[in-house]
């Protein structure tokens, strides 16, 4: 048994595939006109039911007005290819959380649940999905397919990340974005989700890769995910604490109420930055709040969906 590797581990998702339907169902059900409307595969056409075939796509209306079986054919033709990037840093795996639940998810098991709820949208859609991982290396890589072998494959990556946080130090985005880049040849839908901590000196390298991303006129959506109570209120009780980087394992001894307003500052003019910078690069910025429901990522997803051409 790799013991450091058990003290990292926490408890992961029981059933990622299930939760990710009841989320897709969730919001689905939540709005009042729904996002399907015109969001599913192509219709053709009806054709005769012929004994023996499977019931599944018959038009039991169309029946009930003509009293006859008839099929809807579909087109299965997929317009869209779609990759997910996720940033499996050591700080993806803040704040601690013994249980991978909603209402108890650190940004990783946010990222997981996320990342599995947009596949459930491209599974009812006939959709390829491609997954990429990286974090102190380039960890796990799948092309875009659509199969039901595939689609558990990439739940069982999903829910492995979620569960085992990596060792190691701080996380060069960029290299592993430009590697990455060069492993999506075909037109992509591409969602990366990171929660931006790498050091300011690699900054423009980043944006750099994000351009090599964008290469082969890929649409590239940055969900920018982070923790609002601590990471971006500074919420914490005023005594004298000790905050490590979870990545470098630097730290700083001071008082919460001496900082925050600095603090708030500083992080509000950090979002705006890479708000423009995301706009002058023609990336979507989407910054996502764990504390919230997944419901940015879900109408991103729809709409982004719908604007691929």
């Amino acid at each position: 048994m790799n013991v450091q590797q058990e003290l990292h581990k926490t408890s992961g998702f029981k059933n990622l595939q299930l939760l990710a339907s009841q989320v897709v169902e969730g919001y689905i059900s939540g709005m009042h006109k729904s996002p399907f409307h015109g969001f599913s595969a192509e219709f053709a056409e009806h054709r005769i039911y012929n004994p023996g075939e499977s019931t599944r796509h018959i038009d039991w209306k169309l029946y009930a007005r003509t009293d006859k079986l008839y099929t809807k054919r579909y087109d299965e033709e997929t317009n869209l290819r779609c990759h997910l990037i996720v940033d499996n840093s050591p700080s993806m795996h803040y704040p601690k959380t013994k249980n991978q639940e909603i209402g108890s998810l650190n940004k990783i098991g946010f990222t997981a649940l996320a990342a599995a709820s947009v596949m459930n949208l491209l599974k009812k859609q006939r959709d390829a999905v491609g997954l990429s991982i990286y974090a102190n290396e380039y960890e796990y890589y799948a092309p875009e397919k659509g199969s039901e072998r595939h689609h558990n494959m990439l739940l069982d990556q999903l829910s492995r990340i979620s569960s085992e946080k990596p060792s190691g130090q701080t996380t060069d985005t960029y290299k592993y974005l430009h590697e990455i880049a060069e492993n999506i040849k075909r037109r992509s839908l591409i969602f990366l989700f990171t929660d931006m901590f790498q050091s300011d000196r690699h900054e423009d390298d980043l944006f750099e890769a994000l351009r090599h991303l964008k290469y082969n006129k890929h649409d590239v959506v940055l969900f920018h995910t982070y923790d609002s109570n601590t990471e971006v209120n500074f919420d914490f009780s005023n005594k004298p604490t000790r905050y490590t980087d979870v990545e470098t394992g630097a730290y700083i001894n001071l008082y919460a109420d001496n900082v925050r307003e600095e603090y708030q500052k500083a992080v509000k003019e950090y979002f705006e930055k890479l708000r423009v910078r995301c706009g002058q690069n023609k990336i979507k910025y989407m910054p996502v709040d764990i504390q919230q429901n997944f419901d940015v990522v879900m109408t991103t997803f729809l709409l982004e969906r719908q604007l691929f051409r």
